[in-house]
Order: C-alpha cells, then sequence, then structure tokens
C-alpha cells in the first residue's frame, strides 16, 4: 500500500502522468483495436464482406453504450476512490471499490435483458436490409448477453488505476487482444478445424478477448492491490457512496453515452443519402479511436492524479496536473493528426471496400482528423473537471461536442450531400466546428474553475 500512495503523493507530476499515462493509453488503444479488428476481418470474408461491416456499424452503438456505462462507472469509482486513499481514508476506499462491483453486477444483468429481448428490434429500427439486419442481430446478442467481461474489466481495471497500479491493467488488457486476434480469423473464417461463424465468429472472439482481460485484472487486483481491502461486505450497496461515484461518473457516462447517440443518430441521417455513408463513416470511426483513446487513456492519468492532489489539498501538484495532462494530450493529438492526414489511403485499402466506399472512408479520415487539436482540449478538460468535481461542466462540455452541434449540422449538409455524393466532405465538417465551438467553452470553464481553486 505504502508503495503506490507514496508514489501519487511524492513522484514529480510530470514524469507520474507519463509513468501512470502510457500504460494507459496502451490499454485503451487496445480497447480501440478490439473496435476495429472485428472489421477488418469481416470485411475480408469471402462473400459479403461489405453487408458485414455495416451490421457492424450499426451495433457498434449499442457496444459503445454498454462501455460508456461500465467505463463511466469505472472513472466515477477511480477519482472517488484515489481521493479517499489520497486522504488516507483506507476503509472508504474500500466500500467504494466494493459498491463498484456491485454496479458492475446491475449493468450486466441489463446488457444481458437488452441482449435478449431488444437487440433485433434496435438493429431492424435502422435498416431495411434483411441480411445486414439479421447479421447485426446475431453479432449484438452475442456481446451483450456475454458483457460481463467488459463490464467487470471496466471496473477492476479503474480499481488498478486509482491505485498506480496502471502497469497490470495493460498487461490483462493486451492479454484479452491477443487472444481476440488469435480467434477473429480462426472463428470467422473457419480455420484450424473450426466452424466457418463469420460475424458470430467476430462476436465470439471479441466476447472470449474481453473475459480472459476481466479474468486477468481480477487476479492482479487480488493479489497485488494491497491499497484496497477486499471483503463481501464491502459489496454491500451504500446510496451515499454510490451517489458520490455517479457524481463524479455520469458526466462520463454520458460523454461515451452521446457517443452511441450520435453514431445512431448519424448511422439514420447517412443512411437515407447512401448506405456506402455509413460503412466509410463507421470504419473512419473506428480507426480515428486509436487517437480519441489514446487520449482518453491519459485522461484517465489526469483524472486520479489531479484528484488524488485534490484530496491531499495541494494546489501545485493541482496545477501541475492541468498544465502536463493538457501538453501531453496535445502532443498525442498533434501526432494522431499527422499520422492519418499521411496514411488515409493505406488505411482505407485494410478493408475490402468499394472504390466509392473506399473513396468517402478517405475523405472522412482527412477532413474529420482536423478536429482532432479541439478534441484533446475537450478530452484534457473533461478528466480534470471529474477530479475537480466538476462534472457538470464536464457534461455540459459532451453535450455541446457529442449533440447539439453535431447531429443539426450533420442533417442540414446532408441535404447538399443528396444531390451528390462528391459533396460528401460537407457532412465532415461537422466534426471540426462541434469541437472547436466546444473547446472555446470549455477554456472558459477552466479559467473559472481554476479561478475557484486557486483562491
Amino acid at each position: 500500500m505504502k508503495d503506490s500512495i507514496t508514489k501519487m503523493a511524492e513522484t514529480k507530476v510530470s514524469k507520474l502522468m507519463l509513468s501512470m499515462g502510457i500504460p494507459m493509453i496502451i490499454s485503451m488503444v487496445l480497447q480501440a483495436f478490439y473496435n476495429i479488428v472485428d472489421s477488418a476481418f469481416v470485411s475480408n470474408m469471402k462473400e459479403d464482406g461489405e453487408a458485414a461491416i455495416n451490421a457492424l456499424t450499426l451495433a457498434f452503438p449499442v457496444q459503445m453504450l454498454m462501455v460508456a456505462v461500465s467505463i463511466g462507472t469505472g472513472v466515477g469509482m477511480n477519482a472517488l476512490l484515489a481521493k479517499s486513499l489520497g486522504s488516507g481514508d483506507g476503509e472508504r476506499a474500500a466500500k467504494v471499490a466494493g459498491n463498484a462491483e456491485f454496479l458492475g453486477m446491475i449493468i450486466y444483468i441489463i446488457c444481458l435483458l437488452f441482449g435478449i429481448f431488444g437487440a433485433g428490434a434496435y438493429i431492424n429500427g435502422q435498416t431495411g436490409n434483411s441480411e445486414i439486419a439479421a447479421m447485426g442481430t446475431d453479432y449484438l446478442k452475442i456481446c451483450c448477453t456475454m458483457s460481463f467481461g467488459i463490464v467487470f474489466f471496466s471496473i477492476f481495471e479503474k480499481m488498478l488505476q486509482a491505485s498506480g497500479l496502471s502497469l497490470y491493467s495493460t498487461v490483462a488488457q493486451i492479454l484479452g487482444a491477443v487472444i481476440n486476434i488469435i480467434l477473429d480469423p480462426v472463428m470467422i473464417y473457419g480455420l484450424l478445424g473450426m466452424p466457418e461463424m463469420g460475424v458470430k465468429g467476430a462476436a465470439y472472439a471479441t466476447v472470449i478477448g474481453q473475459i480472459v482481460s476481466f479474468a486477468a485484472a481480477l487476479l492482479f487486483h487480488v493479489k497485488h492491490n494491497k491499497a484496497v481491502k477486499n471483503s463481501p461486505e464491502y459489496i454491500k450497496p451504500s446510496a451515499g457512496i454510490i451517489k458520490g461515484i455517479y457524481s463524479i461518473g455520469f458526466p462520463a457516462i454520458i460523454a461515451q453515452a452521446l457517443m452511441s447517440v450520435m453514431t445512431y443518430g448519424l448511422n439514420i441521417i447517412l443512411v437515407r443519402v447512401d448506405e456506402s455513408l455509413v460503412t466509410a463513416y463507421g470504419l473512419y470511426y473506428k480507426i480515428q479511436q486509436f487517437i480519441l483513446f489514446a487520449a482518453f487513456g491519459l485522461r484517465d492519468a489526469i483524472t486520479p492524479i489531479v484528484s488524488f492532489s485534490h484530496g491531499m489539498k495541494n494546489k501545485e501538484r493541482v496545477n501541475d496536473g492541468i498544465k502536463y495532462g493538457i501538453r501531453y494530450t496535445l502532443i498525442i493529438m498533434a501526432v494522431g493528426l499527422t499520422v492519418l492526414e499521411i496514411f488515409s489511403v493505406p488505411l482505407a485499402d485494410i478493408f475490402g471496400l468499394s472504390a466509392e466506399t473506399k473513396k468517402l472512408c478517405v475523405s472522412a479520415i482527412r477532413i474529420i482528423s482536423i478536429s482532432f487539436i479541439f478534441a484533446g482540449l475537450n478530452i484534457a478538460y473533461q478528466g480534470i473537471f471529474q477530479a475537480l468535481d466538476s462534472g457538470i461542466q464536464s457534461l455540459v462540455i459532451s453535450v455541446m461536442r457529442q449533440l447539439v452541434f453535431v447531429l443539426p449540422l450533420a442533417y442540414v449538409f446532408s441535404l447538399f450531400v443528396n444531390q451528390s455524393l462528391d459533396n460528401a466532405w460537407l457532412i465532415w465538417l461537422t466534426f471540426p466546428i462541434a469541437e472547436g465551438v466546444s473547446a472555446f467553452a470549455a477554456f472558459i470553464f477552466m479559467k473559472k474553475i481554476r479561478t475557484i481553486h486557486n483562491s
């Protein structure tokens, strides 16, 4: 316990941000890898590859929503746990961890019921293509009914991170990703004596990888996380602690959930123009997640570092956490922007796309990635807001950047694209505009919050 707590309290913030952030970045990039590896393999199936990608794109918002609720709960627990450890309250820390485990059980039950009773209706509400609907329903049912892996991995991952043990969470994530990569071609194409399962195989490979990550994270927590006491008595729900978790985590849930709402809404807008737009945007979205999720990983280092320092009432370390968090996030996004601009065509070539869909995908990569610098600022600010008990400001920025501007602008621009797919770049402009305006609002919020905390 002493080692991890001393590390959080005494290590130079710039160094601590990197030592904690790099494993978290790797972990989140691997999470993005889960989201794209299925698409890469199904796109190269012997038959119906592009239809299969479309099916996965339609299912993706619900997958994001499951992850949103799980990670958001973990983020709330992470900040509250780090703050409790920073103030030296080990008993409260144990109760925070136990209540997060209780919430994980509730989340999984909801996902299970949706998988059984709601997956088909959800997919059919987005497409009239029976082939795409059948594949999307099969994929989503498996991902929902076996979602306990991703739900509980999200909880234990954040538990390890809050205690300064982010390396173990990264190892757990890597194990699951490797299993997913190995099983995808085996189960999709029917290799090594396995039956050819197509889209269903992609789903099974994904959930098995998630279960492996959860099992590893649980083992690491029990064996190495001495900062948090483990006992069934701590799982007993406490209204006060659950409220504390979600007062911090709810904005994070909304931030991630709005990605689902935004993608669902865009799917509906784009499919009315042309199905190839849905496929192009879906693939771009998964490609760009490698960059955005890297920023999310650093954000997940910013939050416990700033929150721990806030619990210590150390203003200097809080300010250093803010400074280096923003600086490092901008570096990540600048590198990501450069990479996507240079390699847009090779990235689109990974998938078995028609010439028209590939052209649309490359256009999306080159235009939407312009928004990365603004998006990086927004992501860093949201992590800081959560750590400084300013969840409402984080929520407002999420709503602005993923809902208020995106869907109305995309709808208006889609009216021009209806006339010609050559105008598709107009829809992609939605994202730089939304992120830029939101970043300006986040900057204003940050100035006010820093004035309060430095007074």
